[in-house]
């Protein structure tokens, strides 16, 4: 794994010298002033400027400051930041908080995202139609996912829906809640080893990797009966990038956020 690592980062480095280098040729074609150089010098490009007439002074640029963002938008404009955390406090009741778990084993349903509702049949179009946004929750007491629509300009929740088996993408939380059981299961020292061996220093935490991920479903025969019930748990496959280093290869390892274990897929 170690020499699938170094190769791949002798790639990034050479990669990136061939990328300063191609920026260099633009530069030299690409910057103002610079194109027909050699034609413009001496006593021709004396002359030339002397016939173009004094020079003009550049007025500064001017840097416009972003409006302000509103707490409510109109239409179908996207959500604004008071708007997502008032949906999400919406829709977290306090019956819905209490009678689940987050995916560190927490009470309260795992966040997993904000979006703007889609019209009903009878508001597309329609400007003045009500603002809705769905919010979903992922709880781990039972492997369910969440779904609630809540009506911001009424402040209510107008349909709950609920369901086993769907698995959405993953949010930054749960991928570094994997991170963190895979660098304490003994399946992790593979990882642990290529840090150490990239940086000098202990992995000890997700906080020291940059962290991609994709959920993984069980497929008959590729794994091991642990990894089984992949899809109605909820598990990952983490592809792990050392901070300003290369990514490490770990393909082969699924963890099951639901049962909170590591293994390792069939060849």
């Amino acid at each position: 794994m170690r020499n699938i690592v170094h190769r791949h980062l002798g790639k990034v480095v050479a990669g990136a010298a061939i990328a300063v280098a191609g920026t260099a040729v633009m530069i030299g074609v690409t910057l103002p002033g610079t194109a027909g150089a050699e034609e413009t010098g001496g006593v021709a490009g004396q002359s030339a400027r002397q016939a173009a007439g004094p020079e003009r002074a550049v007025a500064p640029g001017v840097v416009e400051e972003v409006p302000a963002e509103g707490e409510k938008g109109t239409g179908r404009d996207p959500l604004t930041d008071d708007e997502l955390r008032r949906a999400e406090k919406i829709a977290l009741s306090r019956q819905l908080f209490q009678g689940s778990e987050s995916v560190d084993g927490k009470r309260g349903p795992q966040p997993l995202g904000v979006d703007l509702a889609e019209p009903e049949a009878g508001d597309a179009g329609d400007p003045a139609a009500p603002r809705r946004a769905d919010v979903t929750f992922y709880d781990y007491q039972d492997d369910t996912l969440v779904t609630r629509t809540v009506d911001l300009g009424t402040g209510k929740v107008v349909a709950t829906g609920t369901q086993h088996g769907v698995q959405p993408p993953l949010s930054r939380a749960e991928k570094a809640e994997a991170a963190d059981l895979l660098i304490a299961d003994p399946l992790g020292a593979g990882l642990k080893a290529d840090y150490q061996d990239a940086t000098g220093k202990a992995l000890t935490s997700p906080d020291q990797l940059q962290l991609s991920g994709a959920v993984y479903r069980a497929a008959p025969g590729a794994q091991p009966a642990v990894l089984d019930r992949c899809g109605e748990h909820r598990c990952v496959r983490l592809f792990p990038k050392i901070k300003n280093g290369p990514w490490v290869d770990m393909r082969s390892l699924v963890i099951d956020l639901s049962a909170r274990k590591v293994a390792e897929l069939g060849h």
